[in-house]
């Protein structure tokens, strides 16, 4: 199948790295893995992050000349190679989709998207203009692939919604794995970690708003943990590492250790060496950070919010607590601190599950299904499913 696809948050090909990158260039892979031919059909980054409604105006118009432009290179194209279906990652209402509706309702071709958020709390706000796009693009929609299964309460009910779990390609992390012990060793050299004592790892950036409040949470309660033998290892880094040192600044330097941003291969050795996953995960997506460090074999404790519940497994590959609750938190800590067999056990169970329900094939898989079935029963869109502001998302 001939697939246009957009990401209109952030393109796969911005040059700033991010989860939102990542994903989208997962998504293609995944389908490319399938034999599908994807473009990338725009660049545009459509996002107003302050509620800005002459923004959004301009990018309407902007979107509309692009999905023109696009649409006469495309018509010269004999019809065989032409897209047979549209696909929009990542919708909601700070990033709308001003292209893809356009280019389906002139070529006649299904629209689908992944990963959508309705929030008609926005409906009338400065947002408004925003809003109303991704309703329009949902009444248009043939389906909606959801990667996080909260994002599900807020869409339609009469529209067709198709689960997906989030996937990731471990194939460098399970390699560590085998080695993990000469990893732990290279570790301790690096970072001057204590081989006996248990090492808990967190990636993430270091960004004003629910990372920084997911740090403070976490520092709160690891400071409730002084009798415990523990180290911290933080991967990251971002405009607010200072507050995020803040935050830390009542343990010594031996107790937290900063990595600073690595790169994709030094985290697959970094992953297996530690012991504890641990990020309070405050109003997360889902994160494939915890995907990651359960492929790795380590078990996970984070906040219970969002998509979280998707990729963690509470009692089985981790334990999850009350979002922001850092005394919760240190507790979730103490258990798996004070208990190495239990821990271990969770690890190896986290890491099954990722090659069972997790990985790139299984993912490819299942897009290649929900695809193929929404070209079958693709009909031009009727009725609005959705009006613009009677659902009830908090988003």
């Amino acid at each position: 199948m001939r697939i246009a696809f957009y990401a209109p948050l952030k393109s796969p090909r911005h040059p700033t790295p991010s989860g939102d990158r990542h994903v989208a260039r997962l998504l293609i892979q995944a389908l490319e893995s399938h034999g599908h031919e994807v473009e990338l059909a725009s660049q545009l980054r459509s996002r107003d992050a302050q509620g800005n409604p002459e923004r959004q105006q301009r990018l309407k118009n902007i979107g509309a000349k692009v999905a023109q432009r696009y649409l006469r290179k495309v018509k010269l194209l004999p019809k065989d190679q032409q897209p047979d279906l549209w696909l929009t990652y990542h919708l909601y209402y700070k990033a709308p989709d001003w292209i893809g509706p356009i280019v389906c309702r002139e070529l006649d071709i299904p629209y689908v998207a992944i990963e959508v958020s309705v929030a008609n709390k926005r409906a009338g706000g400065p947002w408004d203009l925003s809003h109303r796009a991704v309703v329009d693009a949902l009444n248009q929609a043939e389906c909606v692939i959801s990667l996080n299964p909260h994002d599900s309460l807020c869409l339609p009910p009469n529209l067709r919604n198709w689960s997906l779990p989030p996937f990731i390609i471990a194939d460098q992390i399970i390699l560590a794995r085998e080695n993990w012990s000469q990893h732990r060793r290279e570790l301790a050299k690096n970072y001057n970690l204590d081989p006996n004592k248990q090492w808990l790892l967190c990636i993430a950036m270091m960004r004003e708003g629910d990372k920084l409040a997911s740090y403070r949470v976490l520092a709160n309660a690891l400071r409730g943990l002084p009798d415990l033998q523990w180290q911290l290892l933080i991967v990251g880094g971002g405009k607010a590492r200072a507050e995020v040192e803040t935050a830390f600044k009542w343990a010594s330097p031996s107790k937290i250790v900063f990595a600073g941003q690595c790169s994709s291969s030094e985290l697959a050795h970094i992953i297996p060496a530690c012991d504890i996953y641990t990020w309070p995960a405050i109003n997360e997506a889902y994160g494939l950070a915890f995907l990651e460090a359960q492929a790795g074999g380590l078990p996970v404790i984070a906040g219970n919010t969002g998509g979280v519940p998707a990729v963690v497994t509470d009692g089985e590959t981790g334990i999850l607590t009350s979002p922001g609750d850092s005394i919760a938190f240190a507790a979730a800590l103490r258990t798996l601190l004070s208990a190495p067999v239990r821990r271990r056990a969770m690890g190896q169970a986290a890491a099954e599950k990722v090659k069972a329900v997790h990985s790139l094939e299984n993912a490819a898989r299942r897009l290649d299904e929900i695809l193929a079935a929404s070209r079958k029963d693709y009909i031009k869109p009727g009725l609005p499913l959705l009006d613009y502001g009677k659902n009830n998302s908090t988003s």
